[in-house]
């Protein structure tokens, strides 16, 4: 007997994934819970078990495909098994029973909603529509929160339908690849004719991708402006050496990260203008303060794993949330809800020798934290040169919602519980 593979559910709000990768080809063996293949969503790369033991039998769906959850990837049963009838177009079906799903779920909404361009963008709802044709849920929400009117966006998918992608090429003023205006190759000034370019072309993966459409979108979004200062670790540094040793045992490695987390998170208590949204409606403040970490991964980009809660954590407990999500983010073992919901970000790009830089912000949030290199420097306190380890942090903020003097208030105390931490 023939066993479906069906993509899963993710995780909460999860609706949409890509397929990067197949394990196995087809007709090779596998067992079941072995990895078969993985997706990517959010820049999370997950694999996705087989449902059964046998020998892939057929692909239906191939890299870089858009696939929802519920629909059939691929079937897998025994060595010249025949597939069941109709199967080669399973995948069909399992899309259009979730479209039928959603629908029967959102019908009394769609009938009622106002079809006006104008009011349309702001209430979008996932199901059928008369002029769109079906509305996922993932195109409906990016829809609503960024007014999208989805009448002027180009629909690749089936029939014409708007995709997760379409949207997102449309925010990013990104036009379709049928579209793409064609590059004119340098010409020679003697011959008149095109000259060969020295190159190559490297292809881009779906995490690059990812964060080339988030950063663009960021800037497009928010007015960046970034405010930078110097803070003193005289006392930092002495309280990670005194401790170290004690945090091993508890199998904690201690770095400096958590110590700057847990100053922004003291500025975020008394400052929560930070930890919020621009909304149209209004600044949207967040109740809880989740931080997320940059992470650069070691074959390419980066991911923010979040750090939910973090202002219930001691030192002690950030510092083993900080090992965790940065050895499972490196080793692609982090879940998809771990990359969501965070409201504000640090990057702590001085571990690769930085002194300062300007981040982008990372969308939907205020403001992004920047932490340069440590170094010993020649300073003046009270009249007087002395030897300190010194540290630029610079704070990266949407001017819509702070104004200069408001980040500056909120850098500074970040600066006085670091220049302050007591031994």
């Amino acid at each position: 007997m023939a066993y479906p593979v069906i993509m899963p559910e993710l995780g909460e709000s999860v609706d949409e994934a890509t397929l990067t990768l197949w394990l196995k080809k087809e007709g090779e063996p596998v067992r079941e819970f072995e990895p078969l293949l993985e997706v990517n969503t959010d820049k999370v790369d997950t694999e996705i078990p087989s449902p059964a033991s046998g020998v892939l039998l057929k692909i239906l769906v191939g890299p870089e495909t858009v696939i929802q959850a519920g629909m059939t990837l691929a079937w897998i049963g025994q060595s010249g098994e025949s597939l069941p009838p109709g199967s080669a177009s399973t995948v069909e079906k399992g899309a259009n029973a979730i479209e039928a799903e959603a629908v029967t779920a959102s019908s009394a909404l769609v009938q009622s909603a106002p079809k006006a361009p104008e009011l349309y963008a702001s209430r979008v709802r996932p199901g059928m529509d008369d002029r769109l044709g079906f509305i996922s849920p993932v195109v409906a929400r990016m829809a609503s929160e960024h007014g999208l009117d989805l009448t002027k966006v180009k629909g690749s998918g089936k029939e014409g339908r708007i995709t997760k992608v379409d949207v997102q090429n449309y925010l990013s003023a990104k036009p379709a690849p049928s579209e793409q205006p064609k590059v004119s190759q340098p010409v020679s000034p003697q011959s008149g004719q095109p000259t060969a370019v020295a190159g190559e072309v490297l292809k881009l993966t779906t995490i690059r991708k990812t964060i080339a459409e988030h950063m663009v979108r960021s800037k497009q979004t928010s007015p960046h402006v970034s405010t930078v200062m110097e803070a003193d670790l005289s006392r930092v540094v002495p309280h990670r050496l005194a401790n170290k040793d004690a945090y091993k045992r508890d199998g904690a490695n201690l770095t400096f990260t958590p110590y700057f987390i847990f100053a922004a998170v003291t500025a975020l208590k008394q400052f929560p203008i930070v930890n919020s949204s621009w909304s149209e409606e209004g600044i949207l403040l967040h109740k809880p303060i989740n931080v997320g970490m940059a992470t650069a991964l070691e074959t390419d980009g980066l991911i923010v794993p979040v750090i939910k809660n973090a202002d219930s954590l001691s030192l002690l407990g950030l510092t083993r949330s900080v090992n965790d999500l940065a050895q499972r983010a490196r080793l692609k073992q982090l879940h998809p809800e771990e990359v969501r919901g965070g409201t504000f970000t640090i990057t702590n790009h001085g571990t690769s020798g930085s002194l300062f830089a300007t981040p982008i912000i990372n969308q939907p949030q205020c403001a992004i934290l920047g932490v340069g290199a440590i170094q010993k420097r020649a300073v003046v306190i009270d009249d007087a040169i002395a030897i300190r380890s010194m540290v630029y942090i610079s704070l990266t903020f949407d001017h819509r919602i702070l104004d200069g003097a408001s980040a500056d208030y909120f850098l500074g105390a970040i600066k006085r519980t670091l220049e302050t931490w007591a031994a």
